[in-house]
């Protein structure tokens, strides 16, 4: 398993992602987006990061654009988390996907969807590149798919 992962730098995490998560309590939801929370691993504290949960044929799912992140390896242990937009706290149970050729479609849909936003993540493969491109990156960008 590739345990890729693309820190997010000062501007992401100090400005970006807190601005985002902020919007989001409150409502605004940007491009979709919602704040996961997530139980830590070691100390059981709920980590909270904003997410673009997918919706793809009647599934959700959760992307890890970043690769192998601190929520990736939270919610593995979990196995559930709390999706939040406003005053609507969602709980939902967690279940990774590992096989290749699932995640060619989810990689697929969520390029299409949120590339201008995170397509730096994923070493120039982009929704309109081959299966095989979008298979060979798949490891590096876990998936969840999520049920409330």
């Amino acid at each position: 398993m590739s345990t890729h992962y693309q820190q997010p730098g000062f501007l992401t995490r100090r400005v970006m992602n807190p601005t985002v998560a902020f919007l989001t309590r409150r409502g605004v939801s940007l491009a979709g987006s919602a704040v996961l929370g997530v139980s830590g691993r070691t100390t059981g504290e709920m980590r909270t990061t904003p997410v673009n949960p997918l919706t793809l044929d009647g599934e959700r799912y959760l992307l890890a654009a970043r690769g192998h992140t601190q929520w990736v390896r939270n919610l593995r242990v979990s196995g559930w988390a709390e999706l939040t937009v406003g005053r609507r706290t969602e709980r939902v149970t967690a279940r990774e996907i590992t096989e290749p050729a699932q995640i060619v479609p989810i990689l697929r849909a969520y390029l299409k969807a949120w590339s201008w936003e995170v397509g730096a993540f994923f070493q120039g493969v982009g929704a309109d590149a081959p299966d095989e491109d979008l298979a060979a990156i798949a490891g590096a960008h876990p998936v969840f798919v999520i049920s409330g």
